[in-house]
């Protein structure tokens, strides 16, 4: 089964997880734990030799530089850290033209902006794979990571639920739609006019159908963390919504994870949160650094996990 899955994803995007069925997802799972293992055992692996990932970011990071630049180099190919500054795109230049000139250049492309729709022109004009690493409505690389993690911690995804407590942004569509795919219940809490968009939820659902699993979109955090194996948090105002700060600060004040709140997830739940972390906001710092969290694990498998996407999409 595996080597017809990895035939479908040579070449392949990876804009959003709604791109990709259970099975392919299953394998870039297994993908990244064989990878992981790899390097612990400091055995050489390097499928990706001269090739060369090129890194678009409009958007300032710490994992997903790192992550994706250390990822390419230790599967021998080079990574090239393209500010947007520093392109033509940024002085106006289509994004149909950049994309094909970057696709005779390149094996393979990395973006990390504000519009989906700008990685979806690029990966329409574009002959090599184009990898979302994060826009204002998906974080497809983030999800997959944490898929790792939670396999690595609990032994299995199917039939666990999982409940993201804050600001309905790009990780909350993502986590939503990553989970139903992998047969995971998902709820999520926020104010009213911050939970996930309709339309994303609207389709999450039809996947979550399809598994016989729930979606519960609420305000009340009480409701959605009931019973939950995995509770998520992310800060309350993302890149770009920083004048909104002391506005969210108010209205998330009652979706703080704290442990008053988690005193209603299961016994042996664990804590999840895809940094920069706010402490004493959206988390306390207890939870966040307590025995139940493994957000350091979960940001260690960024590089496993991409190392494992990037395999699978330019490699040979």
């Amino acid at each position: 089964m595996f080597a017809d899955v990895s035939q479908e994803l040579k070449g392949k995007d990876c804009l959003t997880l709604f791109d990709y069925t259970p099975e392919q997802l299953t394998y870039l799972l297994q993908l990244a734990k064989d990878i992981k293992v790899k390097q612990k055992a400091n055995q050489i692996y390097q499928p990706l030799k001269g090739k060369v990932l090129g890194m678009i970011f409009e958007k300032s990071s710490t994992r997903t530089r790192v992550s994706f630049e250390s990822g390419i180099y230790q599967l021998g190919g080079t990574g090239l850290f393209l500010s947007s500054n520093d392109l033509q795109l940024g002085r106006g230049e289509l994004i149909s033209d950049t994309a094909k000139v970057l696709s005779g250049y390149l094996d393979g492309i990395m973006i990390r902006t504000f519009s989906q729709a700008d990685v979806e022109a690029l990966a329409s004009d574009a002959s090599i794979p184009v990898i979302n690493g994060l826009t204002d409505d998906f974080h497809p690389c983030q999800v997959l990571a944490d898929l790792q993690t939670i396999e690595e911690e609990k032994g299995k995804l199917q039939g666990l639920k999982i409940a993201y407590i804050g600001d309905g942004n790009n990780m909350a569509h993502s986590i939503m739609v990553g989970a139903v795919k992998m047969g995971m219940h998902f709820a999520t809490a926020a104010p009213a006019e911050y939970l996930p968009k309709q339309s994303i939820t609207e389709k999450a659902q039809k996947i979550a159908d399809e598994q016989k699993v729930d979606i519960n979109v609420t305000t009340d955090p009480v409701e959605a963390i009931k019973d939950a194996d995995i509770v998520y948090t992310d800060v309350w105002a993302s890149m770009g919504q920083e004048s909104e700060q002391k506005k969210r600060e108010t209205l998330f004040a009652d979706y703080q994870v704290n442990k008053e709140l988690l005193t209603h997830a299961k016994d042996d739940y664990l804590f999840m949160h895809c940094l920069p972390a706010h402490r004493g906001e959206e988390v306390t710092a207890d939870i966040i650094d307590g025995d139940h969290s493994v957000v350091f694990q979960e940001a260690e498998n960024r590089l496993h996990a991409q190392k494992a996407l990037m395999v699978a999409l330019m490699g040979d």
